[in-house]
């Protein structure tokens, strides 16, 4: 399986960006996790690509939003309120049966 994550960059506080994720193909769930400078991996957003129930981490709760696109195995993260806290790298996390995958990741810079 290959994920390909795209969308990130430097952005203000307080501003938005969308990050993207490919999957070569079908997925169960697929989300983003991310880790910043120093910290563990934190869990930003999961989502069900069957039913599409999803899950988000508590510090993003409210700001950000995962949806899905099944017909291009493709999910998004759009960021919106963004914080220098939400400074990581991204990546995005698939699965199927017992198989996990993972993306190499991308660069989200909150800053002035």
């Amino acid at each position: 399986v290959h994920l390909v994550e795209s969308g990130g960059g430097l952005v203000q506080p307080g501003g938005s960006l969308r990050l993207s994720c490919v999957s070569s193909e079908p997925m169960e769930a697929m989300g983003w996790y991310r880790r910043g400078p120093g910290e563990r991996n934190e869990l930003v957003a999961l989502i069900s690509m069957g039913g599409g129930s999803t899950k988000y981490g508590d510090s993003v709760q409210g700001r950000f939003t995962i949806s899905k696109n099944n017909a291009k195995d493709t999910i998004y993260l759009q960021m919106n309120s963004l914080g220098l806290e939400d400074t990581a790298e991204y990546y995005c996390n698939a699965v199927v049966g017992l198989k996990i995958n993972w993306g190499q990741g991308i660069q989200v810079t909150v800053s002035s």
